[in-house]
């Protein structure tokens, strides 16, 4: 069984920062550091560190050899990842004291997603694997659309928020992903409440608050885990990852949101993305210290 992921991959740049910038100041970093990142590649690698086997679907630029090494290291197949002309794309991540942030990204490469890839990538699939999307790359709805036709679950991440992309996957998408102001977003552009969106689950993230989650047989809401966070940055890649990881190998929807909500919490007590993303002997010990 296997999860594929069309997904962005970024050079992340980390700005330590007093205070998030305002509009026309300049501020003085107090530290800098590079990483992998870009909501694809978080997702693959969490899913990875979950245990799952993931095949990564994305593409870099000639710069881009120490993301695809990067991400073998972590445990993702990287065989379908495509060199192309555009630069590897990139983010700059400001981080203030309370671990909030934020973000501008280049999208560079990630917007050079080739078809014939993404289709000789999925030959291999099989009825049951699933398939992640994020609003990061080009070609989603029709790599959806092959995915749906050979009975694959359709995970859809609908971040960074895109009304027109976000609305031409829901009739794709199994199980919705989006933090609570994204699901506001969604909410205004479409009209329509969660329960009449069209997939057959829909999981907001509410960050500390934890979330809800709503499925055909109801609604409910699952907690978080109380941390001191260093940086919130991919939290919610490494939710959902997690969270699908979960649920491929088979675990009850409370038990693979629980453990997608360790692994979010352990996440952000380190400071990074991709790289600070907890394995899953780590997130089993967390876990085994709750009460």
């Amino acid at each position: 069984m296997t999860i594929f992921n069309l997904g962005s991959i970024n050079l992340d740049h980390f700005y330590e920062v007093p205070h998030l910038p305002q509009p026309g100041e300049t501020l003085l970093a107090t530290a800098h550091s590079t990483g992998l990142g870009g909501k694809g590649a978080n997702q693959s690698v969490a899913a990875a560190q979950a245990g799952a086997r993931v095949v990564h679907i994305g593409a870099v630029g000639p710069d881009g050899a120490w993301a695809t090494s990067r991400m073998q290291a972590l445990g993702v197949d990287t065989t379908h990842i495509t060199p192309v002309t555009s630069a590897t794309a990139h983010a700059i991540i400001n981080v203030d004291p309370a671990a909030e942030n934020a973000i501008v990204v280049f999208p560079g490469a990630n917007m050079e997603q080739s078809l014939t890839q993404v289709k000789i990538a999925l030959e291999t699939a099989k009825q049951g694997d699933m398939l992640l999307l994020q609003n990061e790359t080009n070609l989603q709805v029709e790599a959806a659309t092959l995915a749906r036709a050979k009975g694959l679950t359709v995970i859809y991440s609908a971040a960074p928020f895109n009304a027109k992309a976000t609305q031409a996957l829901l009739p794709l998408t199994d199980i919705l992903i989006l933090n609570a102001v994204e699901m506001q977003q969604l909410s205004t552009a479409t009209g329509r409440a969660a329960k009449s969106l069209g997939p057959q689950m829909i999981v907001v993230t509410e960050g500390s608050k934890g979330g809800r989650f709503v499925t055909p047989e109801g609604e409910g809401r699952f907690p978080a885990f109380p941390v001191q966070a260093l940086d919130t940055t991919g939290a919610g890649d490494t939710h959902a990852g997690y969270f699908a990881a979960a649920l491929h190998e088979g675990q009850p929807l409370p038990d693979a949101l629980r453990l997608a909500s360790a692994a979010s919490a352990l996440k952000v007590t380190k400071k990074g993305t991709a790289d600070a993303i907890p394995s899953r002997s780590d997130v089993d010990a967390f876990l085994a210290q709750q009460t």
